[in-house]
């Protein structure tokens, strides 16, 4: 992908394509351990978490285009965890592998020390190679191994924490 992407804080208006965009990777069992799809409403509230600035949600479009999302989110709640926060990038299905991942996190890493968080961790089920490569490639490491935690009605899925310290 050579042209620039665009970020941009979301707006209640970008939740329905932001829900459409997450729900494309349910089907696959390998990304999210959600097991239907979920309503713009179920996910209001998540949006509504997303409205601190301190743990943003920002779409990434190109030519005016939704291309995907990413948010920050808080690794866990209590004090002592806040300069550590959780980070998930879900692009559409005619945007992976371009190069939109690896833009979308340059961004990102750009806006920690204004948000005072010094720790980036990401959730992957280690099943997800393409997100484990993406992570490795990105110079996280794998922090934690949580084995068969994730009941996906036909199988079961291993949990990865990776992380990076900046």
């Amino acid at each position: 992908m050579t042209e620039l992407l665009t970020f941009q804080l979301a707006k209640f208006t970008d939740l329905p394509q932001i829900v459409a965009i997450y729900n494309q990777t349910i089907a696959a069992k390998t990304v999210t351990a959600d097991l239907q799809p979920v309503t713009v409403k179920q996910r209001e509230p998540w949006f509504q978490q997303h409205q601190n600035p301190q743990r943003p949600l920002w779409t990434v479009t190109q030519n005016q285009q939704m291309l995907g999302w990413v948010s920050l989110s808080d690794f866990y709640g209590r004090a002592a965890y806040q300069p550590t926060a959780e980070i998930s990038l879900y692009f559409d299905q005619t945007s992976r592998h371009q190069g939109c991942g690896s833009q979308t996190l340059h961004f990102v890493e750009k806006q920690l020390l204004q948000l005072q968080i010094s720790n980036l961790v990401a959730e992957v089920f280690s099943q997800n190679i393409p997100s484990t490569h993406f992570f490795q490639k990105n110079h996280f490491q794998r922090w934690g191994h949580l084995p068969q935690v994730a009941d996906m009605g036909s199988h079961w899925c291993d949990v990865d924490i990776w992380g990076k310290k900046y």
